[in-house]
């Protein structure tokens, strides 16, 4: 369940993103660092709940 997780909240923010993007009237080159930011923070988010369960399990 947590693996479907970390496929879906990325695509859920870009399509978000993305939707922000052309609302405003901007292009996805433009809006490259927005999508820079989304893969660097579940990134970390991946990485820290994978050090959890890491850590955890027994």
């Amino acid at each position: 369940m947590l693996l479907r997780l970390f496929l879906i909240v990325p695509i859920i923010m870009c399509l978000v993103w993305t939707w922000y993007l052309n609302k405003h009237n901007y292009t996805a080159k433009q809006g490259l660092t927005g999508f820079a930011y989304i893969f660097a923070f579940n990134g970390i988010l991946i990485g820290f709940f994978s050090l959890m369960i890491y850590i955890t399990s027994e």
